[in-house]
């Protein structure tokens, strides 16, 4: 199977998984069982897994879709002319992570887009979306079949390996991965620089990166710096129809957690009735909490975000990630800034 043909396998996957989203004919692999598999498979996730409300997980299945095109996918692979060439395929082992859907599909894509086979193993709490989008693209083409493998054991018959988790959950991942060419990611938040001249609409735009997801993800803010003297009260009101997330239990539950050691604790805090603004240095924050801090010139924030890039997944602001985009990566923004097309080509 050459390049031209897994760009073309992987563009169909896209125009059927947005088919189904919207319900639209689909012809060839894309049957109307696929659609009504796959909504139920987004409405049943939540059984589950709690935070995978019918929207977040439509939320990342769409992002994926929409970034599955042919002009896409040419456009990724332009910049490796060695895909081209002869592949000598190796296997790689990938440790998904299940903080929102579908966390480990763009390695999944990134291992047979390069020509590479597959042992996958899941998250317990994102075990189905993945297998059902593998199996899709098994119809589409079938040549993808014996170059994917799922295991629910100890990853074994690897070449190379791509785990991603926590902090703790890396340490673990070094020691028994460490003497294979490897790529391990650790725990990573992201944040937002606001200027002071942001439209309302990319006030409210900001709003998505929050709480898509609940937060839970590695691309959400969870920290603002605002210039000095910005009046904090003028952002909170963009984000007022996002206050149905405490509709949802979990969430809820993190909410009156974080208020309750607050208000123990006497510390400062802003409660809009459904997120709690804390002033902290930190990056990273609880559910349903959002840190901010205030920065006294444009070459400080640029420091400060320096001396912090490797903690820090993507920034959000007029000069940086577009307000609202932080959870709609391209093909070509890779995790931690590690370019992961280039480590699987080196292990041809």
């Amino acid at each position: 199977m050459n390049l031209e043909e897994r760009i073309k396998s992987f563009a169909h996957l896209g125009e059927t998984l947005r088919n189904s989203l919207n319900d639209n004919f689909v012809t060839n692999a894309g049957t109307g069982r696929d659609r009504s598999l796959l909504n139920t498979l987004v409405d049943n996730q939540q059984k589950n897994n709690p935070w995978f409300t019918p929207e977040n997980v439509r939320r990342a299945i769409t992002a994926i879709a929409e970034e599955l095109t042919e002009e896409n996918l040419i456009k990724w692979t332009n910049a490796y002319p060695r895909l081209n060439g002869k592949i000598k395929p190796v296997r790689v082992g990938i440790i998904m992570a299940g903080n929102i859907p579908l966390a480990g599909f763009h390695d999944f894509l990134s291992v047979l887009i390069t020509g590479h086979n597959l042992i996958a193993k899941t998250s317990s709490k994102d075990d189905e979306l993945i297998v059902y989008i593998s199996n899709l693209l098994c119809s589409i083409n079938p040549g993808f079949i014996n170059r994917i493998k799922f295991t629910e054991g100890m990853l074994a018959n690897f070449n190379a390996v791509i785990a991603t988790g926590s902090d703790n959950s890396s340490r673990y991942f070094e020691y028994y991965f460490g003497k294979y060419p490897n790529i391990i990611r650790k725990n990573r938040s992201s944040i937002s620089i606001i200027e002071g001249d942001e439209s309302d609409s990319e006030l409210e735009s900001l709003g998505i990166d929050i709480f898509s997801y609940f937060g839970l993800g590695c691309r959400n803010v969870s920290k603002i710096y605002f210039p000095k003297g910005y009046d904090l009260m003028s952002i909170i009101k963009h984000w007022d129809h996002f206050g149905g997330v405490t509709g949802h239990l979990k969430y809820a539950n993190n909410y009156d957690f974080n208020k309750a050691v607050y208000l123990v604790n006497k510390e400062v805090f802003y409660d809009t009735g459904y997120l709690l603004l804390k002033e902290d240095r930190k990056i990273s924050s609880p559910v349903s909490v959002l840190y901010y801090e205030y920065y006294e010139s444009q070459d400080a924030i640029e420091q400060q975000t320096e001396l912090l890039k490797e903690k820090i997944q993507c920034v959000v602001g007029k000069h940086y990630i577009p307000f609202g985009k932080a959870q709609s990566p391209h093909l070509w923004d890779y995790a931690d800034g590690i370019d992961t097309i280039e480590f699987l080509i080196k292990k041809n």
